[in-house]
């Protein structure tokens, strides 16, 4: 299809884990994208998304900071539809209660309130993407582990902080926010509640959740035994769902994106048998006594998605860590 008729998006966040696969598939379907980063000249940090197909005529980087009113203006103004992927980053703080809200929770909320407002200003947007999460659903203690939890299920604010889950917090409080106010100014918001991502990474830096996967290939299980059951999804799924869901009519309220939902057994058992090569992969956990869950998808799968499977994104996790040298090919 012919560029000019995909228009122009914005994208929040453009160099993270996530967004740059976002970016990176936006571009392949001919659309013109604005990206906004914290930094535009950081070559090291952006060089990736400038080598991607089509970003010399269609991509343009520019700054925008979550805390600053007002700094997303000039990149959403014009713009047909706005992705918003950008989270908050974490900063060495002294107090651990003050570095949570000032870090985690307001940003979150303000951050996402502060695009919304010039989302708000834009009197050619169509619709607003916004990166939710599946823990915005499953932190809870009363549903039926016989019923998987679909999208009309919010996780409990209450037992996010009394169990500490800041990210899942965050992520529930920022979604209720962007809810409320683009009922309350007229603004068409899907918002997409992927699972644990797994796949390459295309920024050179690993964020957390790369790096978290990395450090369970090597053997380092701690990250994940907390979770003791999670549901995984391949990172280009995701940037993937996030177009189909802004480009359908018919779309509307939240999806759930997840590909599978294993035990962190059921994953160890699953690593250590296709990559026996790896010296240190994980050959089981320490039992946790944690909630059974199942996601259900079936919203997102009536618009024709399918998802990529658990050895796909494996595979494409540990072959892309190997290019970068992250991981090493023989034993």
């Amino acid at each position: 299809m012919d560029s000019n008729v995909k228009g122009k998006v914005c994208i929040t966040g453009a160099s993270g884990f996530l967004a740059s696969w976002l970016v990176k598939r936006l571009l392949l379907a001919g659309y013109h994208v604005i990206g906004t980063v914290r930094d535009p000249g950081n070559e090291r940090k952006l060089g990736h998304l400038w080598r991607l197909e089509g970003a010399e005529e269609r991509l343009r980087l520019v700054r925008a900071d979550l805390m600053e009113e007002g700094s997303f203006d000039d990149a959403i103004m014009g713009c047909h539809g706005v992705f918003h992927t950008a989270s908050p980053v974490l900063k060495p703080c002294s107090d651990p209660k003050a570095r949570i809200i000032a870090e985690i929770l307001e940003p979150a909320v303000e951050g996402t309130l502060n695009v919304l407002r010039s989302c708000q200003k834009n009197p050619t947007l169509r619709r607003v993407v916004l990166t939710s999460s599946s823990s915005t659903v499953r932190v809870r203690d009363d549903f039926d582990p016989h019923v998987p939890l679909d999208e009309s299920y919010w996780s409990s604010i209450e037992l996010c902080e009394r169990l500490q889950i800041w990210y899942a917090l965050s992520k529930t409080l920022s979604e209720k926010a962007a809810w409320k106010f683009c009922e309350e100014n007229g603004i068409d918001l899907v918002t997409v509640l992927p699972s644990f991502a797994i796949g390459p990474s295309l920024p050179p830096d690993l964020c957390f959740t790369a790096s978290d996967v990395l450090g369970l290939l090597k053997g380092e299980t701690l990250q994940f035994m907390w979770h003791g059951r999670m549901g995984y999804v391949h990172v280009d799924d995701i940037a993937l769902c996030h177009i189909l869901v802004y480009e359908h009519e018919a779309a509307q309220g939240r999806y759930l994106c997840n590909s599978t939902v294993m035990d962190n057994n059921q994953l160890a058992s699953f690593l250590s048998s296709r990559y026996a090569w790896l010296p240190n992969i994980p050959k089981g956990f320490e039992q946790l006594n944690r909630p059974w869950y199942d996601f259900d998808t079936s919203k997102l799968k009536s618009l024709g998605f399918k998802f990529k499977s658990i050895h796909e994104m494996f595979d494409d996790c540990v072959a892309s860590l190997v290019d970068q040298g992250y991981l090493s090919s023989t034993i």
